[in-house]
């Protein structure tokens, strides 16, 4: 019976970390911080994703995401960096800048 459990469960916790492999940015926000958020098109060779509070909820709880819109970069299920926009719900200037940066690091870390 355990095992049964283990195999109905297993595919659904390897799916839910699926958005943090390899070089991964997520984005989290609301509908009420769509302005705020930044785009994720200068990332594009890497893993992006977007997640709104209302349908991924439970990726927020797991996430501790305290602030709308939040930026992470993940490597190998790992969170490298989080940007945080605070209670201004803006996300700082230089965000893409950090999370380049950071990026580079990683790739420049692999050889």
């Amino acid at each position: 019976m355990r095992l049964c459990v283990l195999l109905i469960l297993f595919p659904m916790l390897v799916l839910s970390q699926d958005f943090k492999e390899e070089i991964s940015i997520v984005q989290y926000s609301a509908p009420f911080t769509k302005d705020s958020e930044i785009s994720l098109k200068p990332f594009k060779q890497h893993n992006t994703y977007t997640f709104n509070i209302t349908e991924k909820k439970d990726v927020f709880d797991e996430e501790k995401i305290k602030y709308l819109p939040t930026i992470i970069l993940y490597h190998n299920g790992d969170e490298v960096v989080r940007v945080e926009s605070g209670i201004s719900l803006k996300l700082p200037e230089n965000t893409i800048e950090l999370i380049e940066d950071k990026i580079e690091e990683i790739i420049e870390s692999k050889f």
